[in-house]
């Protein structure tokens, strides 16, 4: 996983953060000039920095939270999975059209000696490589090639690890000719029948149907500053107000964020992440993650495939039941 020294990309909201690290820079910079001693200010200085840093990223808004999930720098599917596995074979094609959707990437890897089956979203790191990965919006290639390492999983006894993060499936012209919506939905059908224990991630962004096609898991995990949506903010404004500027009042009512799905009951556990975000700590973060991986596989390997086809089902028929009581 990158752990370059480039310089940071910052949000809006992070701003007050940079003024006081410049003044923090500043002061260190004239105190070696002058050969003065200001440790005991900087440290308070610092101190303040971490204390700002905490208060605004414990206090985002959904919109603010959005901007976390599509941080340019955010792990990736492949960041993950070369951090946390102790070997990785990526697998290419769906054995169908002969394209190799870059879009979603998997293979085979051994998690703390387990051999499991892995695949997700790939976003890219820069323009070139984002256009070539179509910014993670995966064609029914992409789909069909999930499915195909959902059947190698499932007949070879190994568990399935899923991570999430585009803004949805692509909804091109040729996609919608090659059988995108068919595809969705053939994934969606299929993981129900699975025998062998499926956990997913939400890493960063998880759109629409993108996000389900490789979605339905005996555990659905989620990272604190992810999102999860039926429709982009900005498409949903769209429709509802005629307005893509009225996104933030859009994410504020789809209830996209972690702690929303959560109390919805369609998230079973919220993943911590590091102050200032994941891409502050991807080492840190995939620990995380390769943790509960682990917790998670270890409970569900306790269960007959029965047991757990059954718990699947279950969990998705609860998704949207609510109660209604009149005063």
């Amino acid at each position: 996983m990158a752990t370059s020294e480039r310089r940071p990309l910052l949000l809006d909201f992070e701003k007050p953060l940079v003024e006081l690290d410049a003044r923090i820079a500043q002061i260190r910079e004239l105190a070696e000039e002058n050969e003065v001693d200001v440790s005991d200010q900087i440290q308070q200085l610092e101190t303040r920095a971490m204390q700002l840093r905490q208060e605004i990223f414990s206090s985002l808004t959904p919109s603010q939270r959005l901007q976390v999930a599509r941080h340019p720098r955010r792990p990736s599917t492949l960041d993950y999975i070369q951090a946390i596995t102790d070997e990785w074979i990526e697998l290419h094609g769906d054995r169908s059209t002969g394209i190799d959707d870059l879009a979603l990437v998997g293979g085979i890897a051994r998690l703390d000696g387990r051999p499991v089956v892995m695949f997700g979203h790939q976003k890219g790191r820069d323009t070139k490589d984002n256009v070539s990965r179509n910014f993670g919006m995966a064609s029914p290639g992409g789909y069909r090639k999930a499915m195909r390492l959902m059947d190698h999983a499932n007949r070879f006894g190994m568990p399935i690890l899923t991570f999430i993060d585009t803004p949805g499936a692509h909804p091109g012209m040729e996609a919608e000719r090659l059988g995108q919506g068919e595809a969705i939905a053939y994934n969606l059908r299929e993981m129900f029948r699975l025998d062998v224990p499926i956990v997913c991630t939400v890493i960063g962004e998880g759109g629409s149907g993108g996000a389900l096609g490789i979605g339905v898991g005996d555990r659905l995990l989620m990272f604190e500053h992810s999102v999860y949506t039926v429709a982009s903010p900005e498409a949903c404004a769209a429709i509802l107000w005629k307005d893509a500027g009225k996104a933030p009042q859009a994410a504020e009512a789809l209830k996209i964020t972690a702690t929303d799905l959560k109390g919805l009951g369609i998230l079973d556990q919220i993943l911590p992440e590091p102050i200032g975000g994941a891409h502050s700590d991807p080492l840190e973060t995939a620990a995380t993650l390769k943790t509960a991986f682990l917790d998670n596989l270890d409970q569900l390997s306790r269960l007959t495939p029965q047991q757990r086809r059954e718990l699947r089902y279950q969990k998705f028929r609860n998704i949207g039941v609510f109660a209604e009581i009149s005063a």
